[in-house]
């Protein structure tokens, strides 16, 4: 597989790389600190047409390739993991269904305003009692005439308190399990739907999370996504697509703290020579610098199948899982490079430990990934 850029993916790369250290990193660790929201820097990832990536350009988005879209995504998360997920979400989880499975209406009013980075979207599939099996959600939409009502409560939705649409999944048939799902766009200023407080959170603490409360919240027919049925199919679809995201996130986070370990090591000294002389500190630096190189070949190999239109459950599967474990062991590590000195917030790299954690966890977890995978190989 030829994995040689072609002159767009390194400009969108070396924008976003630009972008990432001239606005990003040097407000990271406050934005972290104050639980801030950056708003301005998400702004101008809509006007980079960062936030509609793959969307073609009639949709109001950028209409370049997942590739590209790859490589974006690890250079924002390598400046502030925080602006890199909410990135994400409205590229991967919003914009890419309403692409694929929106009518010309719903993609007039729900997709183009949110591929220019007019408005921000999320992505409501988990719910205080279902995470990782989707068909024990609880939230219902019932049909009365051409209308549905919504009850029920999401939670821990990421871009959820900045939001102006929510992409949400409920069952309109219990009976049918995980087939009588269906999937709605909900404007977040619909009667019924209300916001829970921001959630409190290990890392990427500047990205906005909270929990959906539904109560007799009515949608018109028109704003169902795809056939009734659909949602769990939608959804599925959706996550393979994310997970090349949230790989290529935890790819960034890993990146930036191999470069912070890799500075210190040639600056501090210790026993008469830099750290970095030191045979213990070659063999961390050479082990980070090899699982990212497999983490992001595996990301490119993933976002380049979904270009040609090939089917890449497993190979997404595979990056996500091996990137966010990747991502832990190298931040680790880095932590360890700077001793003391990284379990302090004076340095960014504990910072990066944290942040990285979570992409083990949401999209589907390391154990989910798994299950997916041997899925795939099993087949076989």
């Amino acid at each position: 597989m030829n994995f040689e850029l072609t002159d767009e993916q390194r400009q969108v790369r070396d924008l976003c790389r630009d972008f990432a250290d001239r606005e990003l990193r040097p407000n990271a660790r406050r934005w972290d600190a104050r639980h801030e929201y950056p708003a301005d820097a998400v702004r101008k990832l809509g006007e980079l047409g960062l936030l509609g990536v793959a969307v073609p350009a009639e949709w109001g988005g950028a209409g370049m390739d997942s590739v590209s879209y790859a490589l974006a995504m690890e250079e924002i998360s390598r400046g502030c993991a925080s602006t890199g997920v909410t990135m994400s979400v409205n590229n991967s989880l919003y914009c890419d269904p309403l692409l694929k499975y929106g009518t010309d209406e719903q993609k007039a009013r729900f997709l183009a305003p949110f591929a220019r980075g007019e408005r921000l979207g999320c992505f409501a599939l988990t719910e205080p009692m279902s995470g990782s099996d989707a068909s024990e959600m609880r939230t219902t939409a019932r049909a009365r005439g051409d209308e549905y009502v919504i009850d029920g409560a999401k939670n821990f939705i990421t871009n959820g308190p900045q939001a102006d649409a929510v992409l949400l999944f409920a069952m309109t048939d219990r009976a049918k399990g995980h087939k009588g799902i269906s999937a709605f766009l909900v404007p977040t200023e619909t009667r019924g739907l209300t916001r829970g407080k921001p959630d409190e959170k290990v890392g990427i603490r500047a990205s906005g999370t909270c929990s959906l409360f539904f109560e007799e919240c009515v949608v018109p027919r028109r704003f169902r996504l795809g056939e009734e049925g659909d949602g769990f199919k939608i959804a599925m679809g959706t996550l393979d697509g994310g997970r090349i995201g949230i790989a290529a996130q935890a790819l960034g986070i890993g990146q930036a703290a191999f470069e912070e370990a890799r500075a210190y090591a040639k600056e501090r000294r210790a026993f008469g020579q830099e750290i970095a002389k030191l045979q213990a500190i070659q063999f961390m630096i050479a082990d980070m610098a090899t699982g990212l190189d497999a983490a992001r070949l595996l990301v490119l190999r993933a976002a380049a199948l979904k270009d040609r239109g090939q089917r890449h459950t497993a190979e997404s599967a595979m990056a996500k899982l091996f990137a966010s474990e990747m991502a832990e062991r190298v931040t680790s590590t880095a932590l360890q490079v700077h001793g003391g000195y990284g379990y302090t917030t004076d340095f960014d790299v504990e910072r990066h430990w944290r942040d990285s954690r979570i992409t083990e966890i949401y999209e589907g977890t390391s154990e989910i990934q798994r299950v997916v995978i041997a899925a795939s190989v099993l087949k076989g």
